[in-house]
């Protein structure tokens, strides 16, 4: 972390620790800070911090930031100010921030961080900053320059000015107030400048004090609504209710008091259970010296019988499901489904030591082969039996049986798996709760859907899905969404009319066929109720080697609108839309994606996502979708863009489970940049099996 922490030469104040700056504060704008401006410190990398606050009777905010990189942040900000058009409602704002360390603080030199705030929202909150910090024991602090509503107290000419006229004067906010989404990045660095600092002493791990002089006016709210700002000096004080919350309180701006709550958890670490709940796996069994050369069970004419029964009822009381064994003099083929498994590298280890339990010691080879959860086999592990007999208690072991384990394509392979009799069909059912929500929606920034939902899959053959669903609504306010004003084609501002009218659904109904056309490529047919609002016909090819972090792939469909109530009629609306899309697995967990192609609404365009996954399985990412639908035509918004926040349920609670919790943040949902929905996409089937995917897992295969 940028922070150093020192010792204090000033008198001991009782602590029981030494005081430390372990975590930087969050301001009110939900970023590290001293009460109001900003600080050049950062969070740890991956943390995803929680600001909830008040100030006075009329200004809240809600930010959520998260810490991608040492360096670098990203923030959304929600906020609501009461009376800011002469309503009670209030008026909602949405922004986003982008926070980059310039430098970190060393022993002498400050730390450095610059700043972007509110790019793309209304541009209430819009400036830019340039802010050092430096850390002396117990006091750190804080001195910066700000431009934008950061340069609206007490500023000056624009330093930047030097470079050029260009500088000296801030041009006005694209689209007015009401036209949200532009970048406006003409307007950055450039008008007035001011100065802001201030001082934070941290008197013991638990509680600190800060004071800071503003270079904030808060000069539209003081036109709009009930807002004094007498004085550019404010004071807080913090106190850390554990390592995760903290609760603040302030004096602003001589006229006004604030509140604060703040979460922090880091998603680089499980949110409670480090090691897991899930009962421990079957030791491994070490084969009796010479065991290895006994070969007589070949001669029975039931072994392959008998070793099938054992190996499918071991599997079953570990949560997976048996497919298909071989076993030769010398190897076994094992090829399994995942069941709620949620780490591949996991799976594959406790199925290792299943194997070394139950299968003849003339076996010295295991190749074993995971299957998703939509019955596509996507590589082969292959494992020496010694290694996972020699390493199970070695100090590194996880790690030295990656080192000699073999991952390969699973196409072509030279053993020609027999499936039992009992294998296909087979047929999968449920029922659980669900949990839709829609966010930021002007009259109610939070309406949520909660209900009953049941789903079924049938595989007749291998590789051939049947899948449905339906949901009943039992509770819930999406219905009262506003109709949609959108200017172009209605894909899926309508969310309303589905609401309303489909609180029981059948949201999804389909056929799907997946197949492997040739070595690295993979195939899905998917036909039926594709999604609530679409149904149709989803094509989809995927190149994808085994040892690759890069894929390419291309999808085209031909879909029709649903009916509102989401059963098996169908509106007029047909469109034909699809991508060529670009994958790359980068280092330390960044997944990079460019689609390119039509959208729903018959737009062109590309959308770019970039997500952080974990080795605990979190994944955090943003994305944004440009088309040819105009700025002002697109509407509120300007263009698709939004956060995507997945936690499996395995790192919450500490137990295998397949599934996750899954939220997609939209400043608003409109029909601009619109894609499909389809369940079982391949890249999504296929990563997590193949080798970057097991070699961010690998830490588990003990487990």
């Amino acid at each position: 972390m940028a922070a150093v922490a020192m010792s204090s030469a000033l008198p001991d104040t009782g602590a029981a620790d030494p005081v430390t700056w372990a975590r930087p504060t969050l301001s009110f704008m939900g970023v590290p800070g001293v009460i109001d401006m900003p600080s050049a410190h950062q969070m740890e990398e991956g943390d995803l911090s929680f600001a909830f606050n008040s100030i006075g009777s009329d200004i809240q905010r809600i930010t959520l930031a998260f810490q991608f990189t040492p360096r670098f942040s990203g923030v959304f900000r929600y906020g609501r100010i009461y009376n800011f058009f002469d309503n009670d409602a209030g008026f909602y704002d949405r922004s986003f921030d982008l926070r980059y360390m310039l430098a970190e603080e060393g022993q002498f030199a400050p730390a450095v961080t610059v700043g972007l705030q509110d790019i793309g929202g209304t541009g209430i909150y819009a400036s830019e900053y340039l802010v050092a910090a430096k850390t002396f024991g117990r006091l750190r602090a804080t001195a910066g320059m700000g431009w934008g509503r950061l340069g609206s107290y007490d500023g000056f000419s624009n330093p930047l000015g030097v470079f050029g006229n260009y500088f000296k004067t801030r041009p006005g906010q694209t689209g007015g107030i009401n036209q949200t989404g532009r970048l406006d990045a003409g307007s950055w660095f450039r008008g007035d400048a001011a100065v802001f600092g201030g001082l934070e002493y941290r008197y013991s791990n638990k509680l600190s004090f800060s004071a800071e002089y503003s270079s904030d006016a808060y000069s539209q709210e003081q036109s709009r609504i009930d807002f004094k700002h007498r004085s550019p000096l404010n004071f807080a004080v913090n106190y850390r209710l554990s390592d995760d919350f903290d609760v603040r309180a302030a004096y602003l701006y001589g006229s006004e008091v604030g509140i604060q709550l703040s979460y922090v958890f880091n998603a680089k670490r499980p949110l409670k259970y480090e090691g897991g709940l899930d009962n421990a796996p079957v030791p491994v069994r070490v084969r009796p010296a010479g065991s290895a050369r006994d070969l007589g069970w070949t001669l029975q004419p039931e072994a392959r019988s008998t070793y099938e029964k054992a190996i499918d009822a071991a599997l079953t009381a570990e949560g997976f499901t048996f497919e298909a064994l071989k076993l030769e003099p010398h190897v076994a083929y094992l090829r399994f489904r995942m069941g709620s498994t949620f780490y591949t590298a996991q799976a594959v280890g406790r199925i290792s030591r299943i194997m070394t339990q139950v299968l003849p010691d003339s076996i010295d080879k295991f190749v074993i082969v995971p299957v998703s959860f939509w019955g596509q086999p996507a590589s082969q592990v292959v494992i020496n039996r010694s290694d996972i007999e020699e390493l199970e208690f070695a100090p590194d072991g996880a790690w030295e049986t990656f080192a000699r384990a073999q991952i390969r394509d699973i196409f072509q392979s030279d053993v020609d798996l027999q499936f039992p009799t009992n294998t296909f069909p087979s047929f999968d059912w449920g029922v659980s709760p669900y949990l839709s929500m829609a966010f930021f929606d002007p009259d109610n920034p939070l309406r949520v859907d909660f209900g009953i939902q049941a789903s079924a899959r049938y595989e007749p053959s291998e590789g051939v899905v049947l899948f449905g669903q339906l949901q009943a609504k039992l509770l819930g306010n999406q219905s009262d969404l506003p109709p949609s004003n959108s200017e172009i084609q209605h894909v899926r501002s309508d969310y309303n009319l589905y609401a309303q009218q489909g609180e029981v659904a059948m949201t999804e109904l389909t056929a799907a066929k997946y197949f492997r056309p040739g070595e690295n490529i993979y195939g899905r047919v998917t036909g039926g109720y594709l999604e609530p609002m679409y149904a149709g016909i989803s094509g989809e090819v995927l190149w994808k080697p085994v040892d690759s972090r890069v894929a390419f792939g291309a999808e085209l469909n031909y879909v029709q609108q649903r009916d509102y109530n989401q059963r098996f009629g169908l509106l007029d609306y047909k469109v034909a839309t699809g991508f060529l899309s670009a994958y790359l697995e980068g280092t330390k967990g960044f997944y990079y994606e460019l689609d390119v192609g039509r959208y729903l609404a018959g737009d062109w365009g590309a959308t770019l996502s970039i997500d952080r996954v974990f080795d605990n399985g979190i994944r955090v990412g943003a994305f944004a979708t440009l088309t040819d639908v105009p700025f002002d035509q697109f509407g509120e918004g300007s263009f698709d863009k939004g956060i995507v926040v997945d936690i499996p349920f395995a790192t919450i609670f500490g137990r295998s489970s397949d599934q996750t919790l899954n939220r997609t943040i939209r400043p608003v949902l409109r029909d601009g940049g619109a894609q499909l929905d389809v369940s079982g996409r391949l890249f999504e089937s296929v990563r997590k099996f193949h080798q970057p995917g097991l070699e961010r897992d690998w830490g588990r295969f003990w487990r």
